[in-house]
Formats: structure tokens, C-alpha cells, sequence
């Protein structure tokens, strides 16, 4: 989010871009087709209009993003939309509509100057969405919804990534998931264990259960 220079209209276009990705996990043809009636702020919701399938929708957006947008709209693309205005909200440097390919680009080179680590586009901010929503206490059935998913199923690949939170809640609330003192086990010591120390630990109990064979 710190990547794009916001002093500058296209700066300002990027950021909001990246806001909107990530609060709302909609597509990258659904963010291109926005227009500036299809944000509601009284509200707090997003219209998406014609998303996969054809389908209508409603999603929530945050405030974080909502500045973000207006404030792009107000001090950057006012600067850049050439008439007739169509009322697009994310514009190319020359005043047109964004296109597909162009905002692959940008959100990919994003990334890239962030040295995150991630590779990916737009896809990567609605995968992030979906897995912080779930790891949140989200309902698998709301995080469906706001992606526009026909079927549960689809949503459901995302209940798969959200293994990391589940392994934080083993090791915050199971007695037996640390150690909380050197204890022994037949002839081995365990001292106590630190996160990710438990591979290299069941390996040697293994081997010296096999040498007793």
C-alpha cells in the first residue's frame, strides 16, 4: 500500500486502486468497470455491476479505501479525465478508461517494488481479502458472498490457507502443543520447544523408537 507515490494524480490512482482490491476482493474487470455512481458512502457499499456471470452485486467497502478514493477522484482525477466523461472511475495517464492489461501492470509491478515476497496481480488482493476475512471469524457463506461465488464450493478452496491461523489457535490453547519444562522421554531430553523445533524433534524420538526394535 506504501509503494505508490500519492503526491502524484497517478500515485493517487494506485493507492486507491490497491485500497479497493483489497477491501472489497472484487475482480479486475469489476474494478475497471466501476463507475463513480456505483459508490455509495452514506452506505458504505460498492455496486458491481455485470460481474462473472453476469451477475449484480452489492459488497461492503471500507472507510480506509473510501478515503483513499476520494481523495483520488477529488485531487487527481479531475486532473486527467478528458471529455466525454463516462464516469469510469480509474483512468489511464491520458484521461480513458484504464484497460485490462494496463492495470495487470501496475498492481504487478506493485508488487514487485513492495519486496513482499508475493508474486501475482490484482488476484492476489482478493485471495488476501478472503483469507483475512476467514481468519477473522468470517463466515465462509458471507466471504462467498462478497466474492460473487455461484457455488459454496468455490469459496470454499480458501477454508485450505487458512491452516496457518488454525495452527496459532493449537499452539496459543492445547496443553500438549509446547513444552513447559524440560520433561524425559525414555532416554531423550526435551528441552523446551520453540516454534518449528517439533519436525526435528519427532524425527529423533522415531529414530531411536526404530533402534529399540
Amino acid at each position: 500500500m506504501k509503494v505508490p507515490d500519492v503526491k502524484t494524480p497517478l500515485g493517487l490512482r494506485d493507492r486507491a486502486i490497491l485500497e479497493t482490491l483489497y477491501s472489497t476482493g472484487m475482480r479486475r474487470g469489476e474494478l475497471l468497470a466501476l463507475r463513480l455512481y456505483d459508490l455509495n458512502p452514506e452506505t458504505g457499499v460498492v455496486h458491481i455491476h455485470l460481474g462473472k456471470g453476469k451477475k449484480n452485486r452489492i459488497v461492503p467497502i471500507g472507510e480506509r479505501a473510501f478515503i483513499w478514493i476520494r481523495k483520488y477522484i477529488e485531487d487527481a482525477r479531475r486532473q486527467i479525465v478528458i471529455e466525454p466523461d463516462d464516469g469510469t472511475i480509474f483512468l489511464a495517464s491520458n484521461g480513458t478508461p484504464l484497460c485490462d492489461g494496463s492495470l495487470g501492470v501496475i498492481v504487478r509491478n506493485l508488487l514487485l517494488n513492495s519486496e513482499v515476497g508475493k508474486r501475482g496481480s490484482c488476484h492476489l488482493f482478493r485471495h488476501t481479502m478472503a483469507t483475512h476475512m476467514l481468519e477473522g471469524g468470517a463466515d465462509i457463506r458471507f466471504i462467498q458472498q462478497m466474492l460473487g461465488h455461484a457455488q459454496l464450493s468455490t469459496t470454499e478452496i480458501y477454508t485450505q490457507v487458512s491452516i496457518r491461523k488454525l495452527r496459532e489457535v493449537f499452539l496459543a490453547t492445547h496443553p500438549g502443543a509446547r513444552l513447559k519444562r524440560k520433561e524425559e522421554c525414555g532416554s531423550i531430553e526435551l528441552e523446551d520447544a520453540k516454534e518449528g523445533s517439533i519436525f526435528p524433534l519427532a524425527a529423533k524420538i522415531e529414530a531411536e523408537e526404530e533402534s529399540d526394535y
